[in-house]
């Protein structure tokens, strides 16, 4: 795997490396060793698909409040996506940044946020679906979100013709209440 530390501290943009023959080709998605060569120590106690019908679907921006931290490690198994982190550690040098990227099937990249960060993201094709690797267990009452429009972090999504955000989300406050650390 070849992991590019990304402009927020502690993430990474993960791509697999492939060994292809005839028949196709093989590729790590998880190696303990490689996570750990990077600083990245994780046993991963939840795993999570989100199935998403339509393009145009956003999901977050979500977090789980401290204690409950998660680190997540994301991909996009079938369709595309357009990806986004946003560091909420108080302190941090990069608090208050995000990131984003688009992973799709076929670019089989990976994004991973560590714990205090906010996750998102908006589906580029319909039928898409995101395969989540996640570092705590969920927490229903730990669980908070920032709007995905917030213009403090001026996000810069991709127009879509219609965009399909849950009513959940579109009740999500700023980004100032906000204290993931």
């Amino acid at each position: 795997m070849r992991f590019q530390q990304l402009s927020l501290t502690g993430a990474f943009l993960i791509e697999p490396e492939q060994r292809s023959d005839e028949r196709g080709f093989f590729a790590r998605a998880w190696c303990r060793r490689e996570f750990e060569g990077q600083g990245i120590r994780h046993d991963w106690p939840q795993c999570n698909i989100s199935f998403n019908k339509r393009r145009g679907t956003l999901r977050g921006l979500h977090y789980q409040e401290p204690p409950c931290g998660e680190a997540k490690l994301i991909r996009c198994t079938m369709g595309a996506i357009f990806d986004v982190i946003v560091d909420l550690r108080r302190g941090s040098p990069t608090y208050g940044s995000w990131y984003a990227v688009e992973l799709t099937a076929e670019n089989r990249r990976m994004i991973y946020a560590p714990e205090g960060f906010a996750h998102g993201f908006q589906t580029l094709a319909d039928n898409a679906e995101v395969f989540y690797q996640m570092g705590a267990f969920h927490n229903p009452d730990a669980a908070r979100g920032i709007r995905w429009d917030d213009p403090i972090l001026a996000i810069n999504w991709p127009a879509c013709p219609e965009r399909i955000i849950s009513a959940s989300d579109r009740s999500l406050q700023g980004f100032l209440p906000c204290s993931a650390s």
